[in-house]
């Protein structure tokens, strides 16, 4: 393991003005987001998609990395190119998702807990291999009545702090995902004590295992009210809770902090971004590492007419980034 060499991949990753596109999901949820728009999942359909959003021109204007998954790591484009060597050829940091997904919690109902850390080792030295050079685990907490308990806080900070641990062994950045989840009537009070208190957690559980802060990336949820809240936070709100939190918490020695959308709509998560950037001189750069609110358009455009609409959805897909770049810089004018 290099620090030096870690630090140096961490900080381009969130380079100012750029952020990640998470186009990781698995084979099942692929699925569904295929059906909502009529396409088939086949193995050439996800590859022909994700070929799409991968070869977008000017794309590392704004877009600094890609999560990819499994299958998606060990395909190329159409000319035989593997898109890790593409991505690495046209300025973006090839990234992997290694967890094996969220599991029922034993004995605690209603939660969750992210499995994947057997023959991790083994995996991460075979994805360093194949071109990636950082790697996501994502963490589910859910939010209702008398949860999250300190067990499932524990047990899935322990987890992403094991993953990030052999991450960085392997040569790869960890990205540490722990989403506090947005489903529920909660309010935006509720999210914020406990984003801190998963978020105390991690880095306690980071700082025991010896992980090298320097060369790790989070990728947070927002304080945010519940979707079935009757008094939703606005814009601001949001903002303000979401940075006072980090900055409650997160040491400012880590290289930056990256958001998923959670759910947002597309304008809400480039919202929000922007105006956390507006807030001023910040410990970390602030960042996006989008799903959903980068694919959703694109997608829908695609699958209308996938070789008429192949340009229209890629300049979809470079206009999200763009407003998100912009954003990440505190500059998006809606």
């Amino acid at each position: 393991m290099s620090i030096e060499l870690l630090a140096e991949t961490a900080q381009a990753m969130v380079a100012p003005g750029k952020g990640i596109i998470a186009i990781d999901e698995s084979t099942g949820t692929i699925a569904k987001r295929f059906a909502s728009v009529g396409i088939e999942n086949t193995e050439e359909n996800r590859r022909a998609y994700r070929e799409m959003l991968l070869t977008t021109p000017k794309l590392s204007e704004h877009i600094s990395g890609a999560i990819l998954f499994d299958e998606t790591l060990r395909q190329s484009t159409r000319d035989g190119v593997p898109f890790a060597k593409y991505m690495a050829d046209h300025g973006i940091i090839p990234g992997i998702k290694v967890d094996t997904g969220a599991h029922p919690l034993a004995g605690c109902p209603g939660e969750m807990v992210t499995e994947g850390l057997d023959g991790l080792r083994a995996r991460l030295q075979e994805y360093y291999k194949l071109g990636a050079r950082f790697a996501k685990w994502r963490a589910v907490i859910n939010i209702g009545e008398s949860i999250p308990s300190g067990t499932c806080i524990e047990v899935n900070a322990h987890a992403l702090a094991r993953y990030a641990a052999l991450c960085q062994e392997a040569g790869l950045v960890p990205m540490v995902e722990p989403e506090v989840i947005m489903d529920g009537d909660h309010d935006i009070e509720t999210c914020y004590e406990v984003t801190e208190a998963t978020l105390r957690a991690l880095f306690d559980a980071l700082y025991q295992q010896n992980v090298v802060l320097e060369g790790t990336i989070l990728k947070a949820s927002m304080v945010i009210s519940g979707k079935d809240c009757e008094e939703q936070a606005d814009v601001e709100e949001v903002a303000e809770s979401t940075v006072m939190c980090l900055k409650t918490v997160v040491p400012a020695i880590l290289p930056g902090i990256v958001f998923l959308s959670g759910g947002q709509s597309d304008e809400q998560s480039t919202a929000h971004l922007n105006a956390m950037n507006q807030l001023g001189t910040l410990p970390w750069p602030l960042s996006f590492s989008y799903g959903r609110a980068m694919q959703q358009a694109a997608l829908k455009l695609w699958a209308k007419d996938p070789k008429g609409n192949y340009a229209k959805a890629q300049q979809t897909v470079y206009e999200r980034a763009r407003e998100n770049g912009q954003a990440a810089l505190g500059k998006w004018e809606g």
